[in-house]
């Protein structure tokens, strides 16, 4: 009977890791193809095993990237669990970030494998799509209580807006942390907490962002609404999930009319993308004429492109939309995504300068601010029952004055 036993073990044992090996590999092929674009056979040739073997353990493609997007949801939650174990909460989203960059750092050294991006989450197919959304709510929850429970409505909006800044700015690591090496790790998240903790402001620094009308016009005549219905719906349902039919539904015209303007999905991802980096350093430049010190010209970028954000119609594209692109476009986006975030980089290091920023490491924070302006899209409904000039004050001063800075409740 003991042997018995213990070869029921070691075929549980075995059963479970090769389980979380192809979980692994699905997160991998999810992270580079999207969940639509994963494939049985990919993630099988990711393993080394044959497709048949991968279908033992998940009957449906579908099932295993509902698998590989809850295993993200429950490493998240374990982390915010061992998070909230801190006294303050400035100690509380210390320790989730330096939990992360541990994670990361693991990763780094092939210790630990990358979990699955979460963006296809709600292009899932129902039942799967209703209970990870389920989860995801309480990971949201769980991250705005690190500021605490009890806040009352105002506070409550603030822990929100707080709680989405810092959630994008983990998924949006893995993105650029690997341009350094492994040890600046220490380094870089000592910054990336100071100025979580901290923000942007020098002394006295005012939040007072002038009036900007921000050009959002596409160069190709016609082609604009097509853009603009292109971007909310990938923005929503990921790449694969807004398919060029439902697009022209959308707009109400034939597959054949959204042809004429662009010749293949991935165009118009890429013109999606071109669109929106084109009006982020239209903005900035716009600032730039405008004058004044470098702590309004930021002022005056971060309110217009909230703005843009917070709006029925010209939204910005998410990085999210990566994954569903072939490997050559998506890294050529990175780029142009880097030059916009050198570019606030140099803002702040003026701004410094000139003595109305104060000093921080601006290649970090310009990548934090990169997830604070491209997740805004997320918190729309957040923003709409509110004044649209407070909904942007509130947002933007999680990292203009710091996660735990109250003033913005005060204004």
């Amino acid at each position: 009977m003991g042997d018995v036993h213990i070869s029921e073990n070691t075929s549980t044992r075995r059963f479970r890791e090769k389980r979380e090996a192809i979980l692994a590999a699905a997160a991998e092929a999810i992270n580079e193809q999207s969940a639509k674009g994963m494939t049985f056979a990919d993630v099988a040739r990711r393993v080394g095993l044959n497709t048949t073997s991968v279908t033992y353990y998940f009957k449906r493609k579908e099932d295993l990237a509902a698998a590989a997007f809850e295993h993200t949801l429950d490493y998240l939650l374990a982390m915010l669990d061992e998070a909230a174990e801190a006294t303050t909460p400035e100690e509380r989203v210390g320790r989730f970030v330096a939990i992360n960059m541990a994670r990361l750092a693991r990763i780094e050294r092939g210790e630990e494998r990358p979990f699955a991006v979460l963006s296809d989450l709600r292009a899932m197919d129902e039942p799967a799509r209703g209970r990870l959304m389920t989860t995801w709510r309480e990971v949201f929850r769980r991250t705005r209580a690190l500021w605490g429970d009890g806040l009352g409505r105002a506070r409550t909006d603030l822990a929100g807006a707080r709680a989405h800044v810092l959630l994008e700015n983990i998924f949006w690591l893995p993105v650029w942390l690997p341009r350094y090496d492994a040890d600046q790790y220490a380094r870089i998240e000592a910054w990336l907490i100071d100025f979580f903790r901290r923000g942007v402001a020098g002394p006295g620094a005012l939040w007072a962002p002038r009036p900007m009308e921000v050009p959002v016009d596409d160069v190709v005549p016609g082609r604009e609404a097509f853009l603009l219905a292109a971007t909310r719906l990938i923005n929503e349902l990921g790449y694969r999930g807004a398919s060029v039919q439902r697009i022209a539904s959308e707009l109400n015209v034939t597959k054949g009319s959204f042809y004429h303007h662009l010749d293949a999905k991935d165009d118009l991802v890429v013109a999606c993308y071109r669109r929106s980096f084109d009006t982020i350093t239209a903005t900035q430049a716009l600032a730039d004429r405008m004058g004044g010190t470098h702590w309004q010209r930021l002022c005056d970028t971060v309110a217009a492109l909230l703005a843009v954000q917070f709006s029925d119609q010209a939204s910005l594209l998410r990085t999210t939309a990566l994954s569903g692109l072939p490997a050559g476009e998506r890294q050529s986006m990175v780029d142009r995504s880097n030059r916009i975030a050198r570019r606030i980089a140099g803002t702040m290091m003026d701004g410094i300068a000139e003595g109305t920023i104060r000093p921080l490491d601006c290649l970090v924070a310009s990548q934090a601010m990169m997830a604070l302006l491209n997740a805004a899209f997320d918190m729309r409904k957040w923003a709409w029952p509110m004044p649209r000039d407070r909904a942007i004050a509130l947002y933007a001063s999680t990292l203009m004055f710091g996660m735990f800075d109250d003033r913005a409740l005060e204004a």
